[in-house]
Parts: C-alpha cells; sequence; structure tokens
C-alpha cells in the first residue's frame, strides 16, 4: 500500500514512459519454419508488430502534447516518450505524486488512478508508475542445511543430458543486483569449467551494479545455468525494477536479433493481484511474442507458499509464472548422492521459516488447452484457470545450492534456482 507524500506538478520534472500498442492482427497459428532466426523476425514483424497507421496517429497524439519522442520499436510494439509531469498528467488523465512502500523509505512516482487510454491501439502506459513490481525468488538457508549440492551435482540426480548448450543463448532477466567477474571466475574454476561467456545489456538505465542483497539472485541465476549449460553464452538484462523495466527487458531479450534467445530464464515476480490489469496485459503480450518466436521461458513461481506473501489467509499465484506463455517452475526438497535419489517431495518449510514453493490457481488467466487434463481444481472463487507449477526441482535451501556471492560462498535456494536449472536443461 502507497503512503502519499507529496504531489509532482513541477514541470520541469521529466519522467520516460512507453507505450505498448496492440498487434496489427491477433496472434495466429505457429510460424512456419525459416532459415534461420532473422527471417522469422522479420516475417513475425511483418504479421504481428505495430500497425504502421497506430504508430503515425499516436507519434501525433505524442506531439500534441509536447512529448519527446526517445524512440520507436515497431517490432516491439514500444513507443517511448520522454515528457515533463505536467504535459503527462494531461494527456493521460492521471494525477502524479509522490509515495511510499514504508513510512521514511524510499519514495517512488506514482498516479492517483489507473491512466486513462486516449487510443484503442494502446495496451498500456508503462513509467507513470515507478513503484517495485517484482522481487527475487531466492532464499539464504536460515538453519544449517541437511545438505547441498553444487549444480553439477544437482545436474547429476536428474539425469541431466549430456549437452553443454553450445551455440545457444540463454536470456537471463535481473531487475536489480549484479556480478563481479572474479567471483564468477572463482566459482567456475572450482567446478571445474571454464567461466561462461557473460554479457551484460543495460535496459532503461538498469545496470551491472553488484554490492545490494539482489546479488544473490543474479549469482544464482547465471552460476545455475552457467554450470549446466556452460557453452552456452549468458545475455544478462539489467532492468529497473518497474513494469516498465521488466516489460522492456523481456521484449527486448524475445525480440533481439543480435544476440538472439532460446531460452529465457526469469526468477522475479510479485503477486498476481498486485499487478495493474494494464501492466499484466502488457507483459503477457511480450511473453506471447516469446513464445510465438520459439524462446522457451521459464519461470519462478515463489517462495513464500500458497499465499504468495500476501495476507488474509487467500491463495495467490505469483505473476508472470502464471502467464500461460511461460514454464512455471516450483521447488522440492531433493535427498540423493550421485546419480541416486533417495527422496524428493514438495518443498513446503513455513514452519520453520524457511519457505516454501509457490503455486495454485490462477484467477487471471483461463486454464489453458494443454492443461485440459491435468485435473487442475477450480480457484476458491470458482474461476477455472491455469494451474501453477508445470515442473519443479530442487529449491529448499536446507537442501540448497553452493554459489558465491560478492566474494563468499553462500547457500541459496528457491524456486529462483529452478527456473535457470530448467532453461539449462532446454538449452
Amino acid at each position: 500500500v502507497f503512503d502519499y507524500v507529496s504531489g509532482i506538478g513541477c514541470s520541469a520534472e521529466t519522467l520516460d514512459v512507453t507505450l505498448v500498442l496492440r498487434r496489427r492482427s491477433p496472434l495466429g497459428p505457429p510460424l512456419a519454419p525459416s532459415a534461420s532466426r532473422s527471417a522469422r523476425h522479420a516475417d513475425f514483424v511483418a504479421r504481428y508488430g505495430a500497425d504502421p497507421a497506430d504508430v503515425d496517429r499516436l507519434r501525433n497524439f505524442g506531439r500534441q502534447h509536447g512529448l519527446q519522442e526517445l524512440a520507436c520499436e515497431p517490432d516491439r510494439r514500444a513507443l517511448h516518450l520522454r515528457g515533463t509531469a505536467q504535459a503527462l498528467q494531461q494527456a493521460f488523465g492521471v494525477q502524479l505524486g509522490h509515495y511510499e512502500l514504508t513510512p521514511g523509505g524510499a519514495s517512488y512516482v506514482g498516479p492517483a488512478q489507473a491512466p486513462t487510454l486516449p487510443d484503442p491501439a494502446i495496451i498500456a502506459v508503462l513509467g507513470l508508475d515507478r513503484r517495485p513490481v517484482a522481487q527475487p525468488h531466492f532464499r539464504i538457508a536460515q538453519a544449517q542445511p541437511a545438505t547441498t549440492y553444487t549444480p553439477l551435482q544437482v545436474g547429476q540426480l536428474y539425469n541431466f543430458p549430456t549437452g553443454d548448450g553450445s551455440g545457444q543463448i540463454i536470456a537471463i532477466i535481473e531487475l536489480g543486483g549484479g556480478y563481479q567477474q572474479a567471483d564468477l571466475d572463482t566459482y567456475f574454476s572450482g567446478l571445474g569449467l571454464a567461466t561462461p561467456s557473460i554479457i551484460a545489456v543495460s535496459v532503461d538505465g538498469g545496470s551491472n551494479q553488484p554490492g545490494g542483497d539482489a546479488d544473490a539472485e543474479v549469482m544464482l541465476d547465471i552460476e545455475v545455468s552457467g554450470a549446466l549449460a556452460p557453452k552456452a553464452a549468458l545475455v544478462v538484462y539489467f532492468a529497473a525494477n518497474t513494469d516498465q523495466g521488466f516489460y522492456d527487458a523481456i521484449s527486448q531479450a524475445a525480440h533481439s536479433t543480435t544476440q538472439p534467445a532460446t531460452v529465457m530464464s526469469i526468477s522475479w515476480g510479485g503477486p498476481e493481484s498486485s499487478w495493474s490489469t494494464a501492466s499484466r496485459n502488457a507483459m503477457e503480450t511480450a511473453l506471447e511474442d516469446a513464445a510465438a518466436l520459439e524462446v522457451t521461458v521459464t519461470v519462478a513461481a515463489g517462495d513464500s507458499g500458497s499465499s504468495d506473501g500476501i495476507s488474509g489467509g487467500q491463495p495467490n499465484v505469483d505473476f508472470p509464472a502464471s502467464s500461460p506463455s511461460v514454464l512455471a517452475c516450483g521447488g522440492t526438497e531433493l535427498t540423493g548422492s550421485g546419480s541416486t535419489i533417495s527422496s524428493e517431495v514438495v518443498w513446503n518449510e513455513t514452519a520453520g521459516n524457511e519457505g516454501a514453493t509457490g503455486g495454485g490457481v490462477s484467477t487471471v488467466f483461463a486454464l489453458p488447452s494443454w492443461q485440459a487434463t491435468s485435473q487442475v481444481p477450480a480457484a476458491p472463487n470458482g474461476f477455472v484457470g491455469r494451474g501453477v507449477p508445470d515442473v519443479a526441482g530442487n529449491a529448499d535451501p536446507l537442501t540448497g545450492y553452493d554459489i558465491r556471492v560478492d566474494g563468499q560462498d553462500e547457500v541459496v535456494g528457491s524456486t529462483s534456482a529452478v527456473a535457470p536449472l530448467w532453461a539449462a536443461m532446454a538449452a
């Protein structure tokens, strides 16, 4: 819940926003195979990119309201604009203010009401609300772990395929934190591996900034996927933790033709009910684009059990794990040695404050056809929704992963380890 602090009417204060536009035609059947990723992408854009007429009309709308065009990406259906707070308030019918998530804490720009969408071509206006929309789904063991594993040992227990990911690109989405190359070199050397190719990409001002709590998320994602697919290239997209940053990172990774990903790993999310309808709809179109472009997207299902961290006793699922366009990754408690699993049960350690896998039934996304025979129960409100998760893997911090973070060896668990685990297997 936001606490209002002050208004934001000063014309000198500017904001950058992203208009997410509709497709020129609804998504149809899968595209025919193409000789190359670039050819496939060009075919996709010609069919499903932004309509040029929509783009022209919204450019004129921006000019009429004194908004500066920063970039236009018809393939991603994104028009990026900059304007003063006053101009943006008038253009989208909102009252902007400074808000605090906790009294005396960091303040964020946010609207007092949902923006008015002045044209039917606009799915969402992202960037007017700067509050964090997601949290990383990792947990550091509080008690002494019963056992720990390197990613290679987990891969051996699961009888991972013998491939090394050569020729594949894994896109990793991060909304904070960073990595230090020396830590990665030390870690992979300790596993007897060369450090994989890692490229950091800045999105909406985000960057590789190690030194904070989210570093554990970044390092977990890189070290798990890099250990199990050591010849894959890892492209890490660093974006601001906002609906705008999250959308732009996913969309950019899905559409890149210079670093074309075959797999995308996302270990961040938030309760489905905490998202605005427009922001969630925009995110879903980016995930639909990824699926249509044959990018497998693996997403952590959360680490706070069936409530997803929401008080009140009602179940919640985490988004984007609840998207029907992704592979939702849940968690288990795994015990074994070598290639023999002696026990594997659902991760549920809430009694000991060690977390539990996220999961449940969406109240937004309907049951997809591919879950028709999965016996997914209806949500408590009766909605016949998409069941979460789809797959699972070792996640309990008490049977956690040995990783290196900011010069220290840590034991980390949660479904944040499972998303890169499945991403590595896909690669």
